[in-house]
């Protein structure tokens, strides 16, 4: 009794481990089933449903798992399958002792769909970067772009552009960026004469992604104004597009344009993609207070942002006081993270909008006020202080910031009374941007509908509609959980 119950013990892990091996196998074969429905039915929408339970399992997948789904899918022996082989990690005596055992007899495809070959180098592409064997994983990308280019199919397109995300990725992760601009610029050219609308969107956010990596933002403008114009086909690629426009836009000091590309991607974007909302709103902030406005404190208390946001928390109350030291302190003190971001240059800019909020700050405090007080409140540093206090109040009067005049004899800035603001064309400004962006929210989400086909000419039975609504359950299901690596 004692050995049955002590064999019983340590046979239990096998068999769980075996258990969970067979499962997460079962679930592959399952999507290359979707696939394989979809390629002969030329129905996209399978293969994307495949690839959302792909990422459902990315984090179970090992060496044996794959071994026995290549081996279940494409030819022994053939040249797809030992090249893949070849990419994955030797396996374990262990290993291969449970793979044979989890491994059902079947007989596999001599010719696979070109799908089913695309997908299996997007699980091993996947497996690898998740493992961080980065050289393993650049040459299987290598080698996926090379099949993908003698592929001219539809159904092949949402497979496709996941690989151009990783291929990037791969390159990214490595340092290599740059040698792949090339491929990226000839892959978007071939998609654009094939017609490959979201391989074209994928492939030019990462040309751009390419471009503002190495700071090369004229570049990168110029591919984006003469990239053909088609309409978005995915939710997170027009994210990532926006984004990237905010930045390009910024740089070009077109700050308006910025801050309505940048707060639209944010709002785009999938709950679960938290990195990427977060670095939306910290170049929507620095937008923002390069506009001359103080964003509201709810954008620094969104969930899970708070210990992000904290340094442009502070910078943002320096610039509201219009404290120039304040300011100084805050920029020393987060001047990596804000180099990391990649914001630093845009906060040297925001030294002249926190000295005009300083000087605003005077005028409406003091009717009559000297220069030299001036200097002092604003605390320059400069050699002459005066004279720079002098020269940022003649500015700052000329733009319209403050409505005072400079006695520049006796060194003194009179300020005017306050007028009603009512009397000027300030609200109905106001207004009319809030009044166009609501109709432009309204516009982007009436186009966004989608209905089924012929959807009027047909009556839905019970069972089409119950199998509708669950697989609207499944998908709202899969874009919540989606990883966050997506971004």
């Amino acid at each position: 009794m004692t050995m049955d119950v002590e064999m019983k013990e340590t046979q239990a892990p096998s068999i769980s481990v075996s258990t969970g091996i067979s499962a997460t196998l079962q679930q592959l074969k399952e999507s290359a089933s979707l696939i394989e429905t979809g390629a002969y039915a030329r129905e996209v929408r399978r293969i994307v449903r495949a690839v959302r339970l792909t990422m459902q399992v990315r984090r179970k997948l090992n060496t044996s798992v794959l071994s026995s789904f290549l081996s279940f899918t494409l030819a022994p022996g053939s040249e797809v399958y030992s090249r893949l082989l070849s990419f994955l990690p030797k396996e374990d005596e262990h290993d291969m002792e449970l793979d044979t055992a989890t491994s059902a007899p079947s007989v596999p495809a001599k010719h696979p769909l070109p799908e089913l070959e695309i997908y299996c180098y997007l699980i091993v592409l996947i497996f690898l970067i998740d493992q961080k064997r980065y050289n393993e994983a650049k040459a299987c990308a290598t080698a996926s772009i090379a099949r993908l280019k003698n592929l001219n199919r539809r159904t092949v397109d949402v497979l496709a552009s996941r690989l151009y995300f990783y291929y990037s990725l791969t390159y990214e992760l490595t340092g290599d960026l740059a040698e792949i601009r090339g491929n990226l610029l000839s892959l978007h050219r071939i998609a654009t004469l094939r017609r490959d609308e979201l391989g074209q969107e994928t492939l030019l956010n990462l040309l751009l992604r390419n471009y503002l990596h190495y700071n090369l933002y004229d570049q990168a403008e110029k591919l984006r104004s003469k990239a053909p114009r088609f309409e978005a086909h995915s939710n997170q690629q027009f994210s990532r597009y926006l984004f990237y426009l905010g930045k390009i836009r910024t740089i070009q000091l077109e700050y308006t344009d910025a801050k309505d590309s940048l707060l639209q991607a944010a709002r785009k974007a999938p709950v679960a993609a938290l990195g990427f909302r977060v670095q939306c709103n910290k170049w929507a902030i620095i937008v923002r207070l390069l506009l001359g406005e103080i964003p509201e404190r709810t954008v620094f208390m969104q969930k899970g942002m708070e210990k992000a946001l904290r340094p442009y928390f502070e910078l943002t109350n320096a610039v509201r006081i219009g404290d120039l030291e304040l300011f100084k302190s805050v920029a020393d003190k987060f001047s990596s993270i804000f180099k990391t971001d990649g914001t630093h240059n845009l906060i040297v800019r925001l030294r002249h909008n926190v000295i005009r909020t300083g000087l605003r700050n005077i005028s409406i405090s003091y009717s009559r006020i000297s220069l030299v007080d001036v200097a002092k409140k604003l605390r320059l540093d400069s050699p002459n202080p005066v004279a720079d206090a002098e020269s940022i109040v003649a500015k700052a009067i000329r733009d319209g910031a403050i409505d005072a005049t400079l006695d520049h004899a006796n060194g003194f800035m009179v300020s005017k009374e306050t007028g009603d603001i009512y009397s000027t064309n300030e609200p109905q400004l106001a207004f009319n941007s809030r009044i166009a962006f609501c109709l432009n929210m309204h516009n982007e989400a009436v186009r966004a509908l989608r209905f089924p086909p012929n959807s009027h000419k047909e009556k839905e039975s019970a069972e089409k509609r119950r199998e509708r609504q669950q697989q609207e359950q499944e998908l709202a299901k899969h874009i919540a959980e989606e990883d966050d690596d997506e971004f």
